[in-house]
C-alpha cells in the first residue's frame, strides 16, 4: 500500500476565501459607517481574541457580559426547563408526603442518590434556586442596557446616508427632470405618510421604520421578569387545601376544617380569607346509550355560601374548570362519589353508629372502597367496651346475582349494593399515629365468624341488615347520599404570571414578524444637469420583503419625478421598459 498525502491547496484556498469574505465586511463596515449601525439593542458579546485584560475587575467585566448575553440566558432558560422535568416526574414532598414515602420504599436503591440530589424538592432544591436566580440575574442585565440603548435611538434621528448605496443590498437609480429639492420634499412626504420616521440630511431623505421590533424584544424580556417573580411570590405566598363533603355538611375556611393542606413558606395562616360554604346537593347525569354510555353530562354542585362570619348566605352552582371565587381565594369541584348510610347496633339493640360513609371510587362507574370504623359506644354481649371495623365495597349500579364480579355497570346509583367484611377489636386510632380513613389496621383485630366458622361476608340492599354473630349486634343499610371533593387554593399574582406570560408571546411575535429597516432617497443634479435618484433600503436581517417594499416606495416617488426622456439605456441609470424603477447593475431586486 502506498502513503497518501492530504492536499493543502483546497485548505489554502477556503482560508484565502475567508480573509477576503472578512476584508469585504470590514470594507463593507467602512462604507457604511453609523447608516448600518445600530439595528439592533443586542450587546455586542466578546470574543476570545476580545478578552479583557488579567485583574478581578476585568473578569468580573468579562464574566458579567456573558452571564447578561442572550445565549447564557437561552441556556439558563433551557436548564430551567430541564430542572422542572423531574419535579414532574419524582413524586414532591411539597405536593404528596405519602407518595414519597411510598416511592422511598419501592426504590430503595436510587433513594438516597435523589435524596443527595434534592430530587425529592426539586423547586426549593439549592441547584433549581442557584438557576432561577441566575436567570433573574441574567434577564435583568440584559434588559437595562438595552432599555437605554433603545430609548436612545427613539430620541436620536436615522442616520445620514452612506457615501456609496449601491454597497447595499437593496438599490434603485433613474434620472428625471425634476429639481433634487423637489425630490427630496416628495420623498420626505411619502415617507412620513407610510409612518416612516424621515428627515432631510445633506443631499438625501434618511426614513427608518420597525422600531417595534426591538420593542417587542424588550416586552418579552420583560415579561420573562414578571412571570419569574410571579412564579417566586406565588410559590411563597400559595396555599391550598382539599375538603370531601358530604350532602348536607358544611365547611369553614379555617385551617382545622381541611383534610389536607399545603402552603407556601412565607404564608400565615391567619390570613386565610374567612368564608363558609354548605353542600347542598350534587347532581350528576350520564349518557344513557350510543359509544359514550356512562360518559358525565352534567356534574355540578349547589352550595350556600356566606362571606366572613356575617354574611349574607348566597346560593351559586360549582362546576368543573368554574369555580366558586371568594376574595381571591378559588373553590374548586374536584371529584364525586358516593357515601352509604349505615346504622350500627350493638348487643343490646342500642344504636351506636349512624353516619354517611364515604367510599373512593376506583373506577369511571365509580365502583368504591372503604372501610367503616365504629370507634365508640359499642358494647359486646358481655358489655364490653371494643372497636368494630368493616371493610366496604360498593357499587351504584349492581349487575345482579349469578353476573359475574360484582363490579358497578354504571355511574349513578341505580341499583347499589353494599358488600362488608366485619372484625373486632382495636383499630388503631389510639396511638397516635396518622391513619388512612379509607384502610383498616387489622393488625389488633379479629374477623367475625359464621355458623360454619368461616369469615362473616353479605351483600346488602338499600333496607338489608347484616347481623354480627353471638348476638353482637347488626349492622343496616340505610341508604345512600353522594359527596364532592373541593380545593380551595389561594393563589398569589397568577394573574401577573397570566399577564406576563400574554406579553411574552406579543413580545416574541412582534420581535419575529417586524422588521427594522432603513430607506434613503439621494436626489443630486448630475454633470449633465439632470437629476440623479438613488433609493437604497438596508434591513437587520435578510429579508425578501425589503426590495419589495423598495421597489413600492421608487414607484410611488416615480409619479412625482419621472423618468425623463431621452435617458441612455445603456448607461448604468438606463430605463427598463417594462418598469419606471430602474435597477442599478449588481443590485438585489
Amino acid at each position: 500500500m502506498s502513503d497518501t498525502k492530504s492536499n493543502p491547496a483546497p485548505e489554502r484556498e477556503r482560508r484565502d476565501e475567508r480573509e477576503i469574505r472578512d476584508e469585504q465586511d470590514r470594507e463593507n463596515a467602512r462604507e457604511l459607517g453609523a447608516a448600518g449601525s445600530q439595528l439592533s439593542t443586542a450587546p455586542r458579546e466578546e470574543t476570545a481574541a476580545a478578552l479583557p485584560a488579567m485583574g478581578v475587575i476585568g473578569w468580573a467585566r468579562w464574566f458579567w457580559r456573558q452571564l447578561t448575553s442572550m445565549r447564557v440566558a437561552l441556556i439558563l432558560l433551557f436548564l430551567l426547563s430541564l430542572g422542572a422535568i423531574p419535579g414532574s416526574l419524582i413524586p414532591q414532598n411539597s405536593v404528596d408526603e405519602l407518595k414519597v414515602q411510598t416511592f422511598k420504599e419501592a426504590h430503595t436503591t436510587v433513594t438516597p442518590i435523589y435524596e443527595k440530589l434534592q430530587l425529592f424538592d426539586v423547586y426549593s432544591s439549592v441547584w433549581f434556586s442557584a438557576i432561577y436566580i441566575l436567570l433573574f440575574i441574567s434577564l435583568i442585565g440584559c434588559i437595562v442596557p438595552r432599555t437605554g440603548q433603545f430609548i436612545g435611538q427613539l430620541r436620536s434621528r436615522p442616520p445620514g446616508a452612506p457615501r456609496r448605496l449601491t454597497r447595499l443590498p437593496a438599490y434603485t437609480t433613474w434620472r428625471t427632470e425634476a429639481e433634487p429639492e423637489q425630490v427630496r420634499e416628495a420623498a420626505l412626504a411619502m415617507m412620513r405618510s407610510r409612518r416612516y420616521r424621515a428627515h432631510t440630511a445633506g443631499d438625501a431623505v434618511a426614513a427608518e421604520k420597525g422600531y417595534l421590533r426591538e420593542a417587542g424584544n424588550l416586552i418579552f424580556h420583560v415579561a420573562l421578569i414578571v412571570m419569574l417573580v410571579a412564579f417566586a411570590f406565588g410559590q411563597l405566598f400559595k396555599s391550598e387545601g382539599a375538603k370531601l363533603i358530604v350532602e348536607g355538611d358544611g365547611f369553614s375556611n379555617t385551617l382545622t376544617q381541611y383534610d389536607d393542606f399545603k402552603s407556601g413558606s412565607l404564608f400565615d395562616t391567619d390570613s386565610l380569607v374567612p368564608f363558609s360554604f354548605k353542600l347542598d346537593k350534587f347532581i350528576g347525569t350520564y349518557e344513557r346509550s350510543g359509544p359514550q354510555v356512562g360518559t358525565p353530562r352534567t356534574f355540578e354542585t349547589h352550595v350556600t355560601y356566606e362571606k366572613g362570619a356575617y354574611g349574607k348566605p348566597q346560593k351559586t352552582v360549582i362546576k368543573v374548570n368554574e369555580p366558586l371565587v371568594i376574595d381571591g381565594t378559588k373553590v374548586y369541584l374536584n371529584a364525586h362519589g358516593y357515601a352509604p348510610v349505615v346504622s350500627v347496633k350493638d348487643a343490646s339493640g342500642k344504636v351506636v353508629y349512624r353516619n354517611a360513609v364515604p367510599l373512593l371510587p376506583i373506577d369511571n362507574n365509580v365502583t368504591s372502597t372503604g372501610a367503616i370504623k365504629v370507634m365508640d359506644g359499642y358494647r359486646d354481649k358481655n358489655g364490653k367496651k371494643t372497636q368494630l371495623g368493616f371493610q366496604a365495597f360498593f357499587v351504584p349500579t349492581f349487575a345482579g346475582d349469578n353476573q359475574g364480579t360484582m363490579f358497578s355497570q354504571f355511574p349513578a346509583a341505580d341499583n347499589p349494593r353494599l358488600a362488608l367484611n366485619g372484625y373486632y377489636g382495636g383499630l388503631g386510632v389510639d396511638s397516635g399515629l396518622p391513619q388512612n380513613v379509607y384502610q383498616l389496621d387489622k393488625s389488633d383485630m379479629k374477623e367475625f365468624k359464621d355458623s360454619k366458622g368461616k369469615q362473616l361476608k353479605q351483600r346488602l340492599a338499600v333496607g338489608d341488615t347484616m347481623k354480627l354473630p353471638d348476638g353482637a349486634g347488626s349492622i343496616t343499610f340505610e341508604g345512600v347520599e353522594e359527596w364532592a371533593s373541593f380545593q380551595i387554593s389561594e393563589q398569589p399574582a397568577s394573574g401577573w404570571a397570566l399577564t406576563g406570560s400574554i406579553a411574552a408571546i406579543a413580545g416574541l411575535a412582534g420581535s419575529l414578524f417586524i422588521q427594522r429597516r432603513r430607506i434613503w432617497v439621494r436626489a443630486v443634479r448630475g454633470a449633465d444637469g439632470v437629476t440623479v435618484v438613488e433609493m437604497a433600503g438596508l434591513g437587520r436581517s435578510e429579508s425578501a420583503k425589503l426590495p419589495e417594499e423598495l421597489a413600492d416606495l421608487a414607484v410611488t416617488l416615480h409619479a412625482v419625478a419621472p423618468t425623463a426622456p431621452g435617458a441612455d439605456p445603456g448607461s448604468d441609470s438606463g430605463t427598463v421598459e417594462e418598469s419606471p424603477v430602474e435597477l442599478a447593475e449588481g443590485a438585489e431586486k
